[in-house]
């Protein structure tokens, strides 16, 4: 069955740098596209960025410059580099992949920056 685990996470400083990864597994289907989503305590989930399978990105305005989400077709592996890092960004992050109608998801990595 599919399978999607988020690794990368952990505590740092505000300016500093983490990266992602979530790998996927059991996936036997051409993903449309892969995405990252958060959620902050007592927060709603919401979307952070996406990449298409055509390589197209996109990102949530307060994100932009700041993170890079990438992709390795062959590892069916996506990334999220997280540069500049704010006290706001502090959350679970969680792997996403979509097969239209369905969406897969990871049990989520936290992220923590501390002032």
């Amino acid at each position: 069955q599919v399978q999607l685990v988020e690794s990368g996470g952990g505590l740092v400083q505000a300016g500093g740098s983490l990266r992602l990864s979530c790998a996927a597994s059991g996936i036997t289907f051409s993903i449309n596209a892969f995405g990252w989503y958060r959620q902050a305590p007592g927060k709603q989930r919401e979307w952070v960025a996406t990449v298409t399978s055509g390589g197209a990105t996109s990102y949530k305005d307060s994100t932009k410059g700041r993170f890079t989400i990438s992709r390795d077709n062959a590892k069916n592996t996506v990334y999220l580099q997280m540069d500049n890092l704010e006290p706001e960004d502090t959350a679970v992050y969680y792997c996403n992949v979509i097969k239209f109608p369905v969406n897969y998801w990871g049990q989520g990595t936290q992220v923590t920056v501390s002032s």
